[in-house]
């Protein structure tokens, strides 16, 4: 774990006398619970607070959430490509980045999207 990246965002808040941003039920942000706690899904990251701090976090690999190949995932028109503003949310996943849709992650593999698993969503 690391501490997160989006420092200079809650830099601009402070410059802007303005209270930083803080994560947890109805922020705004997708909350995924995962490891025995919710983290935050932000821009590409997953936010996890902490101790008045924000970590970084991602999905792990494992049995439930693979990073191999899989048949062609559901939940989206054919041909859809995933990718920045391709209207869903960017998950971190071991050493890459996944999509969630419909609660599964997708992963974007040549002409088709791999089914890396599902995640749990919590709503609030």
């Amino acid at each position: 774990m690391s501490t997160c990246a989006c420092a200079a965002a809650a830099a601009a808040a402070a410059a802007a006398n303005q209270p930083p941003h803080q994560h947890g039920p109805g922020c705004g942000h997708t909350a995924i619970r995962h490891n025995g706690h919710v983290d935050y899904l932000q821009e590409g990251h997953l936010h996890h607070p902490h101790e008045g701090r924000v970590q970084e976090h991602s999905i792990a690999v494992s049995d439930t959430n693979p990073e191999g190949c899989t048949p062609p995932c559901a939940g989206h028109e054919p041909g859809h490509v995933h990718g920045p503003g391709c209207g869903h949310e960017a998950v971190p996943h071991g050493n890459h980045i996944d999509f969630l849709v419909n609660g599964r992650l997708h992963h974007p593999h040549g002409d088709h999207c791999d089914d890396h698993g599902p995640v749990e969503v919590v709503q609030g």
